[in-house]
């Protein structure tokens, strides 16, 4: 069964190897026509092929371009001219002089064509200008950009913090707010109080408030102010 499908023949590569080959007889018996004899004739079929084959791999690797197409199209046209001129339209005995001078110049063609599909690079795309991407960058919609171009600033970057009048040297400072009071303490305050004023006949003074209660001096001027 493997010796079966090892043996099984591409009905496309024979047309291939049969359409090759007559190609390559009219393009010899051409030449031999037009005074190339010997070596020389059967040079000049594989010049033409194998600048048919170049350009069609430039063409298959680097795409289409105008330099790949046009040295296609003359070794294509120089293939199917050799074929039409041998099947009797022309006198291979007497050939015209226009058909040996295209014989004459054929090579020096052939190689300039090989040489600029072998050695000429594909055309690079010209640099963008800067000023064109900026002016790009500037013209796409919010909504089209990236999250980290698009999000709106935050709360403390758009508005700035309120920045504190300097004080003014005349000014005196304001006064710090009394302290809260709980009604509780003023409560037993005012019972220390109404003893010290019974013991001793005289109100009791902010100090010795103070330290009755064991409270802070900012603490006993409040008691004091409610007991006022």
């Amino acid at each position: 069964m493997g010796a079966r499908r090892g043996l099984r023949v591409d009905a496309v590569l024979v047309q291939a190897v049969i359409a090759g080959a007559l190609s390559f007889a009219h393009l010899h018996d051409l030449a031999a026509a037009a005074g190339q004899d010997g070596w020389k004739a059967w040079a000049y079929p594989v010049s033409v092929d194998l600048l048919l084959v170049a350009a069609w791999r430039r063409l298959r690797s680097e795409g289409p371009s105008r330099l790949a197409w046009c040295w296609f199209l003359v070794a294509l046209f120089a293939s199917l001219g050799a074929n039409v001129a041998t099947a009797g339209f022309l006198d291979l005995a007497d050939p015209p002089a226009l058909l040996r001078l295209g014989i004459a110049g054929w090579p020096a063609l052939a190689f300039l064509g090989g040489t600029l599909l072998a050695h000429s690079s594909a055309a690079e795309p010209e640099p963008v200008p800067l000023a064109s991407v900026a002016d790009a960058g500037e013209a796409v919609p919010l909504a089209d950009r990236p999250v980290s171009e698009a999000k709106p600033a935050s709360v403390t970057e758009a508005v700035p913090e309120p920045v504190a009048a300097p004080a003014s040297p005349d000014q005196p400072p304001a006064p710090a707010p009394a302290p809260p009071v709980p009604a509780v303490l003023v409560d037993h305050a005012r019972k220390v109080a109404d003893e010290y004023r019974a013991r001793t006949g005289a109100p009791i003074d902010p100090d010795t408030l103070r330290s009755h209660l064991g409270v802070p001096p900012h603490l006993a001027d409040a008691i004091a102010a409610h007991l006022a």
